[in-house]
């Protein structure tokens, strides 16, 4: 009986501190909001790899603060947040991040489109020759259609 649960605790200890053998995901909150965002495109093992998944769509109100949290790993290397329109093809801003800082704070209404992506960008890893990850998170304002338009309320305001 000994015999068996000594390897078995040596297992479950073998397996803490042990880096994740891919890209984590980055945490966003928005309000009351907390999602996980998946890259998009990552370096493994000196390796660019791009990944076939939908970036998360957060609705948020007026002048939310929005917190984005990156890996330890990503903070160590260095990250920056770029802007981009709703179709993300435009690329209107970036703002860096202070090296090891982990979490980078925007307020909903500091990007002026109501529809908007703000994309964490690792910086660029040598043996990748130049390749980063990249975490793609969408933004729509309460009251703005995925397309960017202004959209009404679909109940009539209520008659007094």
């Amino acid at each position: 009986m000994r015999r068996v649960a000594v390897p078995a605790v040596v297992l479950l200890l073998a397996g803490c501190g042990s880096e994740p053998s891919g890209p984590q995901d980055v945490v966003v909150e928005a309000g009351p909001q907390r999602v996980e965002a998946a890259p998009t495109q990552y370096c493994v093992d000196g390796e660019g790899q791009r990944y076939e998944t939908s970036p998360p769509i957060v609705e948020v109100s007026p002048d939310t603060a929005i917190r984005l949290t990156v890996p330890d790993a990503v903070a160590e290397r260095g990250w920056s947040v770029q802007v981009f329109d709703e179709g993300l093809e435009q690329l209107l801003g970036e703002a860096p991040v202070d090296a090891g800082e982990a979490v980078f704070e925007v307020d909903s209404d500091d990007v002026v489109p109501p529809a908007f992506y703000l994309v964490v960008v690792e910086d660029a890893v040598e043996e990748c020759e130049g390749f980063s990850g990249a975490w793609p998170v969408g933004f729509l304002r309460a009251g703005t259609a995925q397309d960017g338009t202004t959209t009404e309320p679909t109940t009539p305001a209520p008659q007094g």
